[in-house]
């Protein structure tokens, strides 16, 4: 019996805070570890191993140091580019990867006749067909699932797995009911499992022709609120691993251990801002939050006073000096009768941004899309994204101004190098 290792969404340097950074360090050694342990045959990595196409480099440092413990192993790495760590006009820490033999990129792809063909690349001890197709800023990889040649990978025999990093329409969260998809039947029918990327939220899914649809979610969290909330209410974190020979025989999520989370969540309607912030306190000093990641949610409307004189801050640092390795505080559910709010839909930054970018641009006397060109408030947020990008280590201002606005100008210009590239 054969087995492989199914992750995804890794987001390795997608955190500035230090706390963070070092969680997420851990939680990839972990599951190379586990790995390891239990000599899987090899690993697929189904998108956003790293957090951006060209990560810090003490970031990649760590990820090579564990990744060749996997070569010298014997467990091969096989990935797709996710949607962070694709570059649409410069060379991929991926492909840095792929040269230096730490990893094989299984898309493998070219034109004929104006289709899209994939060629299946053969793992050489388990003889196990991989091939996918890689994500690219904002979803413009269904450009690539509309002239896919899906008759001939249904044809191909064997123990067959498809890659993907894409939301798909048919098993789409609701909290995500605003995230472009793409149709289940956009990917090839008959694979024995479908290794699923880019919903941070594990799933199993089956339909007719599609069986084994699966996101193992992230290995540790990416950016935005609503993953950290998510791993302090205790959603397990991890990955997969799937048992086969000739056909598929089983699987089995393996969690991550090297995070733990505490939640506390605190309704003040009713009160005053002051009697507010005193309960929290109160309530907050109450809470075991020692070497864990903590999110704090404040909701509800308060009597009288105003938002900002909610001192949830006091909290997140009494949790702090108490040992916790990281404090979340969400304070978008708070809210007060003596202040106009501006209503924006939404749970965390990311989701909250998109809705305004969505409210307010709506109102110009030009469209979004002439704008920001196809891709409206997604694009937007992706640009916001970028520029929240720090400046690296030993990296000049001047560097750091180019950088930033070359992954700004390739983000605006990916959509035409894509259409391009499937001409």
């Amino acid at each position: 019996m054969s087995k492989f290792a199914h992750m995804s969404d890794v987001h390795l340097g997608a955190h500035r805070e230090p706390a963070l950074r070092e969680l997420e360090r851990r939680c990839f050694a972990e599951a190379v570890d586990v790995c390891i342990r239990e000599a899987m045959d090899f690993v697929l990595i189904s998108g956003d191993l790293f957090d951006v196409g060209v990560p810090d480099l003490g970031v990649v440092n760590d990820a090579v140091r564990k990744m060749r413990e996997l070569r010298e192993a014997k467990i091969p790495v096989y990935a797709i580019y996710g949607s962070h760590d694709y570059t649409p006009a410069a060379t991929s820490v991926i492909d840095v990867l792929h040269t230096a033999g730490l990893l094989t990129n299984v898309m493998r792809a070219s034109t004929e006749g104006g289709k899209l063909k994939l060629k299946m690349v053969v793992d050489p001890e388990t003889g196990a067909k991989l091939t996918g197709i890689s994500a690219r800023k904002v979803g413009l990889e269904s450009k690539q699932y509309e002239v896919l040649d899906r008759e001939s990978l249904e044809k191909e025999t064997g123990f067959k797995v498809f890659a993907f990093h894409s939301g798909i329409t048919q098993f789409k969260p609701d909290y995500l009911s605003e995230m472009e998809t793409l149709d289940i039947e956009s990917f090839p029918k008959g694979f024995d499992y479908y290794a699923g990327g880019h919903i941070h939220q594990r799933g199993e899914f089956h339909l007719p022709g599609y069986q084994r649809v699966v996101f193992p979610g992230p290995l540790f969290t990416g950016y935005g609120g609503k993953d950290l909330e998510m791993t302090a209410r205790g959603e397990r974190r991890g990955f997969y691993v799937v048992e086969f020979d000739d056909r598929f025989r089983g699987m089995r999520f393996v969690p991550i251990h090297s995070i733990v989370g505490a939640y506390l969540e605190f309704d003040a309607a009713g009160m005053n801002a002051m009697e507010a912030s005193r309960l929290l306190q109160e309530k907050a000093s109450r809470l075991d939050a020692k070497g864990k990641v903590v999110a704090l949610r404040v909701m509800g409307e308060l009597a009288t006073g105003r938002t900002v004189e909610v001192d949830a801050q006091s909290a997140k640092r009494g949790m702090e000096e108490r040992g916790a390795l990281y404090v979340y505080v969400n304070r978008h559910g708070l809210t007060s009768k003596e202040q106009a709010q501006v209503k924006v839909v939404g749970e965390d930054p990311a989701a909250i941004e998109r809705s305004l970018f969505n409210e307010n641009l709506a109102k110009l006397r030009i469209s979004t899309k002439e704008l920001l060109g196809l891709g409206g408030a997604e694009r937007a947020a992706e640009l916001l994204r970028l520029l929240r990008q720090g400046q690296r280590q030993m990296e000049s201002k001047r560097d750091y101004s180019r950088r930033v606005l070359d992954a700004g100008a390739q983000a605006i210009l990916a959509k035409e190098l894509i259409e391009e590239s499937v001409e």
